[in-house]
């Protein structure tokens, strides 16, 4: 069985009028365990639909969505609901952390959404804290963080439920240069160690040596992998 996820000849149409939109157009991407690649491409260019059917929260109208080799494009809704909660992290642009709950809290959550909490998901809650630096930070409030704590915090919750892929959203975006190369070395970091399928959506080109692939999305459409570039010295 392919582990991963696989996109297969995977098309979007949006009918305004009498006129069909084309959101993606017969798209074909593969990204296996450990691998971190990047989509790129102008606003417009279909990167957010790619990225929320990747993500189970759109259904294409064309073509199979495959999470670890089970095709999920015509999957009833509870069943999306779970495999979005148990199979799939992701990290956002503006890491949406619940301002009222501290940053071990911010993954408990995650345990309580798919059921009860134990003692092994606090021991592995705090094993990924330290894992990414933010151990001595886990009674503070978002508040009390700099965007790049809150983005650590953000991918240490992407992994709470151990999901095989995870999709982050423009997740420097917000950053400043020094904290967004912090914070994309850290995500091809935890890919590795953790052996995930990860895609990235950035407009930022500089943060693409991190990754393993580069595609490059215009009109809908996905162009063949590049290898990343070497990284900048500076």
């Amino acid at each position: 069985m392919t582990q991963g996820l696989e996109m297969i000849s995977v098309s979007k149409f949006y009918d305004a009028g009498s006129e069909r939109i084309t959101a993606l157009d017969r798209v074909s991407i593969k990204v296996e365990p450990g691998e971190f690649v990047a989509v790129v491409g102008p606003s417009g260019s279909g990167k957010t639909t790619f990225l929320s059917i990747a993500g189970a929260l759109l259904r294409p109208s064309e073509g199979e969505v495959l999470l670890n080799g089970k095709n999920i494009s015509t999957l009833p809704d509870k069943q999306l609901s779970d495999i979005r909660l148990r199979e799939i992290g992701f990290i956002m642009q503006a890491s949406n952390l619940v301002p009222y709950l501290n940053v071990l809290d911010q993954l408990l959550v995650v345990k309580r959404m798919a059921g009860r909490v134990t003692a092994a998901d606090k021991a592995f809650a705090e094993e990924l804290l330290r894992e990414l630096g933010m151990d001595g930070k886990k009674k503070n409030y978002p508040e009390e963080l700099s965007g790049g704590e809150r983005q650590r915090v953000a991918i240490a919750r992407a992994l709470m439920n151990d999901p095989g892929v995870i999709l982050a959203d423009e997740p420097t975006a917000s950053l400043d240069s020094r904290r967004a190369h912090e914070v994309a070395a850290l995500i091809a970091r935890v890919v590795k160690a953790h052996r995930k399928a990860a895609v990235m959506v950035t407009h930022d080109e500089r943060l693409l040596s991190y990754c393993d692939k580069i595609y490059r999305m215009e009109d809908g459409r996905l162009s063949a992998a590049e290898p990343a570039p070497a990284p900048v010295l500076s």
